[in-house]
């Protein structure tokens, strides 16, 4: 007999299958720490089973956008699961800490497991690929609220960092170098103008792009965001004299761009002078811009333009970071300096810029 809930839209049984389809999923991210399995009403972490002597907690939480729009589409949906987990981890790694464990949300409504599925998969993979665990999460099916094909997704990670080694960016100063590693393309923001520049282009998601090596538009698009836990923590262990992390400061250009995002982590009495000419912009945001007749501003206070973290460091430790970041498969351009902030100037300054 069909229960009242699942006349309304709602079937409970289809839900409890698709936690046994992704327990394999989630059994790949265990990691030290991890207590119990998937079902419980709260998700266990044991934090003395870790390495840390003094921890802080470092928190994130966020979603993909709508990004999300072409995933559903061009019904790719393998991918989309890492761009939630990258957004959340990178975000906790740029303060020196080690992400630990994540929950995801995903709402639809009416629930098709093979979509799930998929998405849920590629959140495991992002966390696999950072060490960091999928220790729970909510499915949630909500008829009248989504259309029929429509999902969101968001995440929520907490890491860890020793208190002597947290990453403020208060120790920057006149004089550090300013690195910035590239991004793997758009990552996950500012899709909804990237959408409308390819409505009022008459493009389609199908396709094939000159630049993009037989890639379609849709696939290039989708391109996940680059996760930068493991490079970076790697280069955290290269220290000053001092003994502090040869790392100051670090900025995940997010939403917002480079324009809002670098001067995040710097102090009041220090400026960022951004070199536009020490990095190509590549072809696909050259796309964008000819298409959208954008200009550099909007780029830069939009797009991450190619640059998809940045880290400010010393300059007698730039050459060694940089190293280590290339041995870890970075990308790595010298994109700028640090200056003295005069009274009354904004907090970064993008010299030569153009598009």
């Amino acid at each position: 007999m069909e229960s009242a809930y699942k006349k309304s839209g709602v079937d409970i049984d289809v839900a409890a299958h698709l936690i046994e389809r992704i327990k394999p999923h989630v059994a790949k991210t265990k990691r030290s720490g991890v207590m119990g399995g998937l079902g419980g009403f709260g998700a266990l972490f044991d934090l003395k089973q870790t390495s840390f002597r003094d921890p802080v907690l470092v928190s994130s939480t966020d979603g993909v956008g709508t990004k999300l729009k072409i995933a559903i589409d061009t019904n790719s949906h393998d991918t989309i699961g890492i761009d939630a987990v990258a957004m959340c981890v990178n975000d906790v790694v740029v303060q020196g800490a080690e992400p630990l464990f994540f929950l995801d949300y995903f709402a639809t409504g009416k629930l098709d497991n093979d979509v799930a599925e998929a998405v849920i998969a590629g959140i495991a993979r992002g966390c696999a690929e950072s060490g960091c665990a999928l220790i729970g999460g909510e499915t949630a099916e909500m008829p009248g609220v989504y259309g029929p094909g429509d999902y969101d997704i968001a995440g929520f990670c907490v890491g860890a960092v020793e208190r002597d080694r947290l990453i403020t960016g208060e120790r920057i100063g006149p004089g550090d170098v300013i690195l910035g590693l590239a991004s793997s393309g758009l990552h996950s923001n500012g899709y909804s103008l990237v959408r409308r520049l390819v409505r009022e282009a008459k493009a389609s998601y199908d396709d094939v792009l000159p630049f993009a090596q037989g890639k379609t538009l849709g696939e290039v698009l989708l391109t996940p965001t680059r996760l930068y836990v493991r490079s970076i923590l790697k280069a955290l262990n290269i220290k000053e004299g001092s003994g502090h992390p040869s790392i100051k400061g670090m900025a995940h250009i997010t939403g917002g761009g480079l324009i809002e995002n670098i001067p995040r982590v710097l102090p009041d009495h220090v400026q960022a002078q951004i070199d536009g000419k020490s990095w190509t912009l590549p072809p696909l945001f050259q796309w964008l811009a000819a298409i959208g007749r954008l200009s550099a501003g909007d780029m830069a206070m939009t797009l991450n333009c190619g640059v998809g973290m940045v880290v400010i460091c010393g300059p007698d430790q730039a050459s060694a970071l940089k190293t280590a970041f290339e041995d870890e498969g970075e990308q790595v351009f010298a994109i700028g300096a640090i200056t003295a902030r005069p009274a009354g100037q904004e907090a970064i300054i993008l010299n030569n810029w153009h598009v």
